[in-house]
């Protein structure tokens, strides 16, 4: 018998019939989309059976191409593993080919059906059923910056923001929350909320960030982290998609200028136990939260700098912690305080929860969950205390501890015996061989900052 999400693969395609090509999605190791290309009649057969994709697809880097220090490549013979549908992803790309293409995303699985470990969805997954024991589901909501950039470039062949397309006039300034500015870009805002309905995204709020040609937009809370990290990596293909329509291009790219702000993803979380009553809400109702509220954020703080290989995967990551921009660069806690790494939002008793304010847009959504959910099942595992919680400028009042160093971060999550625990050795280790060749290439690359300075100088 068919499978109720065959069921509903032939409905969807009853309902659009213009669409003729389904793409296959899954997320590698830096959150970039990869898989196939099918025509509207190879989908039931998907949903019977499956895709093949090469277990390297997570030991690709950033240019595509397969690090064989993982363990994926040619040592297992580059096989291939069984790639299955993601239900209720099925959904159109309005902003592609007017209309006549859809998305499904996947996640990959082994040959005995179990999960693969080396699939960052999974690697979630492992961590919401450890939850799942303690009779705990997270509560996830996502926040993602990104920057609109003129596809034109400078004399000088840098990027630069767009032009307002009502005034023609390029942005020069920070206008933060600018309801002015969000006119301005109506056209691109209002098709970015037009297809994350089509998609049922869940699109909370939009704001104008802090830099020129800077946004904020944001998913609303999700009882499911695995959904709330799928609505995450479509919502950037959507917009990527979108700005491209209206002649931009827009980057999650970590710190695309030196001196201006650079691309963050908060995460908002609480836990709901199984009566659906929020854990990190205190009984009596204290603005202070619950002893588990503390306990969580005392392990978030202590697994922190083991964490910053996910927060800030790539060279680019570290260029954003620098002082006055609103990056946290000490394990932080405090409430309703912007300046500190976790910041507890004022607000309800029923919806108190955790701010993450660490990583960046550059950051793969799927891991970024995990290893927070590893850090908050670390300290309530271990009932850990935090240190008091900041009040005022925490930037004033700490020293930077956070690693600023790719090498180092890399190095404390591979001497992170809870981290790797929580992630699987086996995953820590494709991550790290990953990461690790990626930067020998990046180090080998000279820049002209480099040959300004030191050319004729030394």
């Amino acid at each position: 018998m068919p499978s109720p999400s065959a069921d509903q693969a032939r409905e969807f395609l009853d309902r659009h019939p213009d669409i003729d090509s389904i793409d296959l999605l899954i997320s590698d190791l830096n959150g970039v989309m990869r898989g196939k290309r099918i025509p509207r009649e190879n989908l039931d057969k998907v949903y019977h059976q499956g895709i093949n994709l090469p277990a390297s697809v997570f030991a690709l880097d950033i240019n595509g191409h397969t690090i064989e220090a993982t363990g994926l490549g040619l040592a297992i013979g580059d096989s291939d593993r069984v790639c299955r549908p993601v239900t209720g992803t099925l959904m159109p790309t309005p902003w592609l080919r007017g209309g006549r293409q859809a998305q499904l995303l996947m996640t990959m699985v082994e040959r005995d059906e179990s999960p693969f470990f080396a699939d960052p969805r999974q690697v979630l997954s492992r961590q919401l059923e450890r939850l799942s024991e303690r009779g705990l589901v997270p509560v996830a909501a996502v926040e993602m910056e990104f920057y609109l950039l003129d596809r034109e470039r400078t004399a000088e062949g840098r990027i630069q923001p767009p032009r307002s397309p009502r005034s023609g006039e390029r942005a020069t300034q920070s206008q933060l929350y600018s309801i002015g500015e969000l006119d301005e870009y109506a056209d691109f805002l209002d098709d970015v909320r037009q297809a994350a309905e089509c998609q049922g995204l869940p699109l909370d709020t939009t704001l104008k960030e802090c830099a020129p040609g800077q946004f904020e937009i944001t998913l609303g809370h999700c009882d499911d982290a695995l959904k709330a990290c799928d609505s995450a990596v479509l919502l950037k293909r959507l917009i990527k998609g979108v700005a491209l329509n209206h002649g931009f291009e827009a980057t999650f790219m970590a710190k695309p200028y030196g001196l201006e702000a650079g691309n963050g993803t908060h995460v908002h979380l609480s836990l709901l136990d199984d009566t659906g009553r929020n854990v990190f809400a205190a009984e009596n109702g204290d603005p202070l939260g619950s002893e588990t509220l503390h306990r969580a954020v005392a392990g978030l703080l202590e697994l922190m700098p083991a964490c910053m290989a996910i927060c800030a995967p790539n060279l680019n990551s570290f260029r954003r912690f620098q002082p006055g921009l609103y990056v946290p660069m000490t394990p932080t806690w405090g409430f309703d305080n912007r300046s500190v790494a976790l910041r507890i939002p004022s607000g309800c008793n029923d919806a108190r929860r955790i701010e993450h304010r660490v990583a960046g847009a550059d950051v793969n959504p799927y891991l970024l969950l995990a290893v927070l959910l590893a850090g908050i099942d670390y300290g309530i595992d271990r009932q850990l205390t935090p240190p008091a919680p900041v009040e005022g400028n925490a930037y004033e009042q700490f020293e930077p501890t956070l690693t600023n160093s790719w090498q180092q971060a890399l190095d404390l999550l591979e001497a992170s015996e809870p981290l790797k625990a929580a992630l699987g050795a086996d995953f820590v280790h494709v991550f790290l061989a990953n990461r690790r060749a990626e930067r020998e290439q990046a180090m080998q690359a000279v820049s002209q900052l480099e040959y300004a300075w030191y050319l004729r100088h030394v």
